[in-house]
């Protein structure tokens, strides 16, 4: 009797395994999109803000020595600002949708509204809600976690920002995983 319970729990378990391995993967895709479409989002938002425009920043408190530790950074990269920008940058996740990448056979995520109003290729998307209600899920998700690691990478211009945020420091997308640097 005890072989026969154990060989039909191996059989349901093997059953359920790449199904279960499918939804990991599934969730792991839906992860490294909502990040990689996040930081595209934060480096447009930045780069929309006028480089010129300085804010100040540190104490206006008096030091023994009669001065004050303020500095001029841009408004564009200073905390206050991006963590303005973290606040709405999930709500963009409506502008994406699904494909299918041939080659990997995995899931990713293209922009599928331009900023500008212009047409744009829409043969390869996927349009759903349920789509971009995970992105926006996981954005959040990702926002609430690595807040500190955002402002880090965003208060400084960074190269790669993709690649060091969403897989080196968050592990939300594979290594192994080659995605093309592509501009949104």
């Amino acid at each position: 009797m005890k072989e026969v319970v154990l060989l039909l729990t191996a059989c349901v378990l093997f059953l359920l395994l790449p199904s279960s391995c499918q939804a990991a993967r599934q969730g792991q895709d839906i992860r490294c999109g909502a990040c990689r479409a996040l930081v595209d989002e934060m480096e447009w938002a930045v780069s929309q803000v006028d480089p010129k425009k300085m804010i100040q920043t540190g104490s206006y408190r008096i030091k023994p020595d009669g001065t004050q530790s303020i500095k001029e950074v841009p408004l564009a990269r200073s905390e206050g600002n991006l963590l303005e920008l973290m606040e709405s940058v999930c709500d963009r996740m409506q502008d994406y949708g699904e494909r299918m990448d041939a080659v990997t056979n995995r899931k990713s995520y293209m922009r599928i509204r331009s900023r500008n109003g212009e047409a744009m290729d829409l043969s390869e998307a996927t349009l759903d809600t349920r789509i971009t209600g995970s992105l926006k899920f996981a954005c959040e998700t990702i926002v609430e976690q690595n807040e500190d690691e955002l402002i880090e990478f965003f208060s400084h211009e960074t190269e790669n920002v993709k690649d060091k945020l969403c897989s080196k420091r968050t592990d939300l997308c594979d290594h192994a995983l080659k995605i093309p640097h592509d501009e949104l």
